[in-house]
């Protein structure tokens, strides 16, 4: 049985912006609930996610980045960095434990202890650019994991796969044109952030579906265009931005996939890491907005990534 590191940390549901706002404490409470009826918790190994360092953070983000962020975390309330991204007094916090979930797991992995990992986290990071948050993200977690396993572990290749329904543009403008990082992935088009179609750097191969998009046109889309570079690359890691907004019955956008479909895209992944990565994967929770597709949808990724 596949040894799956759990890695989560109760700081990541303090990030409390208000009832209205989709991006909610609620999303990690139904993630771990579920999973507790379904009896599967007993199946990982599960660890508090730390704190990411400044120094970890700025391989990706420059100081002025980090330092203005510091500096618009209230001391009461929420502050809104822009119409959709807010900050309350725990949100530095948290967005520092949702950074060092995937430094961690990189260690965990990366060391043998587990073969994979998926890190429950909030806020998400796959829209956080280098000098800019956006889109519900402060740091790009995902982004900040890949240099750790670059840096601190000496890989030479390592895949990031994002198969949320929003385009990775953050993940993108931190590694465009960087030979080290192959970045696969879909999202919705046109939609929010209306971006990945103006000529991707080759290290990039992005791909645009449109809202309606079902099972068998994502299916066709990872066995065609997805697969055969990741294999070409031959990554030693995988790193997955796993947003599972793409659900059907996410109103968030309006394509369709099921958990079936992110069970499949899981093993596929697995495949490709046992090939060339020892089976090293690390994943990172970025959207899902309807509590319950959420919850069947880790639940399917996890059952595969851990052999249950």
């Amino acid at each position: 049985m596949t040894s799956t590191a759990f890695i989560t940390h109760r700081d990541c549901s303090l990030h409390d912006i208000g009832a209205y706002h989709p991006e909610s404490p609620a999303r990690l409470a139904a993630i771990s609930d579920h999973l507790i009826a379904q009896g599967l918790d007993h199946y990982f190994v599960f660890h508090d996610a730390p704190l990411a360092s400044f120094e970890q953070l700025m391989r990706i983000h420059p100081a002025s980045h980090l330092e203005r962020l510091k500096r618009a975390s209230p001391a009461l309330g929420v502050v809104h960095i822009d119409p959709d991204t807010a900050m309350n007094p725990h949100t530095w916090q948290a967005a520092l434990r949702a950074a060092g979930a995937g430094v961690l797991a990189v260690d965990l992995v990366m060391s043998g202890e587990v073969q994979n990992a998926f890190c429950s986290v909030r806020p998400p990071g796959h829209h956080a650019g280098r000098e800019n948050a956006m889109g519900f993200c402060f740091f790009n977690n995902i982004a900040v994991a890949a240099m750790h396993a670059l840096k601190a572990h000496g890989l030479a290749r390592v895949a990031i796969v994002d198969f949320d329904v929003h385009h990775g543009n953050g993940t993108e403008d931190c590694f465009s044109n960087d030979e080290r990082v192959l970045m696969v992935g879909m999202f919705q088009h046109p939609f929010y952030p209306y971006s990945g179609t103006e000529n991707p750097a080759p290290n990039m191969v992005n791909v645009p579906l449109p809202g309606g998009t079902g099972s068998d046109e994502f299916r066709q889309m990872v066995t065609e265009a997805w697969l055969p570079r990741l294999r070409e690359f031959a990554p030693q890691l995988i790193l997955v931005s796993a947003g599972f907004d793409a659900h059907g019955e996410d109103d968030m956008g309006s394509m369709k996939l099921s958990e079936k479909d992110y069970a499949w895209i899981t093993g596929e992944i697995k495949s490709v890491a046992e090939e060339s990565a020892q089976g090293r994967i690390v994943s990172m929770l970025e959207g899902g907005y309807v509590l319950s597709a959420l919850a069947r949808s880790v639940a399917a990724h996890l059952r595969v990534l851990a052999g249950i």
